[in-house]
């Protein structure tokens, strides 16, 4: 792969939006912005203290198949919990550019970034459903797709980006005792996810199954692993004809 191109200027705002149709509702941005920064205190503690567990964002991260030298944009970055494993799958070289809708999860993740000396690593404030990029090496997402009411245009749109998107998402259709914490989990943020439903575990599922759908429509080549019980699912979709021809480029 070849190191990709973000359009970013000094300060890390990245710049040339691809505005196709992807967006969200204004409302929808704003009620995932709010609700991350209400908890993002929490968040950055469970996330750390839960990084490794179950191998979930180890997988994805294994998934994307980064080299040296690569860019690659995680979407939803949040606290910056997945910035280190990317860092070092792309090494010294290459480039991880974090997006992420919460002014609150972004400084958690500056500080992590300006604590390491990290000079490789950009953080923006943006909307994962307008992603201001033009082409990167891999694109990952990890339990994002689930906030947005129609993840099928995004995921398409991330699609556009990039020879290599991996989604890990919410999918209940594990063990009944792993539904039950998942279904609580669900109700707990409600308002988070907008599950206006009697069901909020459909809702999630099917969020999932569409952003599914969107790899498998843009993207030749679709992987998916199960982790903790079958109640969170990873997807990888590849090109590796146009994997192949940027090489061919970049040569």
């Amino acid at each position: 792969m070849s190191g990709g191109a973000v359009g970013t200027t000094g300060g890390g705002a990245v710049g040339t939006a691809r505005a196709n149709g992807a967006a969200e509702r204004p409302g929808n941005a704003r009620r995932i912005q709010r609700g991350y920064d209400s908890w993002a205190r929490l968040y950055d503690w469970f996330a750390r203290a839960t990084a490794s567990f179950g191998g979930v964002r180890a997988g994805c991260v294994e998934m994307l198949d980064l080299d040296p030298g690569d860019t690659v944009v995680e979407f939803g970055c949040g606290p910056g919990v997945n910035i280190p494993a990317l860092r070092e799958a792309v090494g010294p070289g290459g480039r991880v550019v974090g997006i992420d809708i919460s002014e609150g999860m972004l400084g958690r993740a500056r500080a992590l970034v300006d604590r390491r000396g990290w000079e490789n690593v950009s953080l923006v404030r943006a909307d994962a459903a307008t992603p201001l990029v033009r082409a990167v090496d891999g694109v990952l997402a990890t339990f994002v797709t689930s906030l947005f009411a129609d993840p099928y245009a995004v995921v398409r749109e991330w699609c556009g980006l990039t020879d290599s998107v991996v989604v890990a998402a919410f999918a209940p259709h594990g063990s009944r005792p792993a539904n039950a914490a998942l279904g609580a989990f669900a109700r707990l943020n409600s308002r988070l996810f907008d599950l206006r439903s009697s069901d909020p575990l459909e809702r999630l599922a099917d969020r999932t199954a569409e952003a599914k759908r969107a790899l498998d429509d843009q993207m030749p080549v679709v992987r998916g692993e199960r982790y903790l019980f079958g109640t969170i699912t990873m997807y990888a979709g590849r090109d590796e004809q146009r994997r192949s021809a940027d090489a061919e480029r970049n040569v």
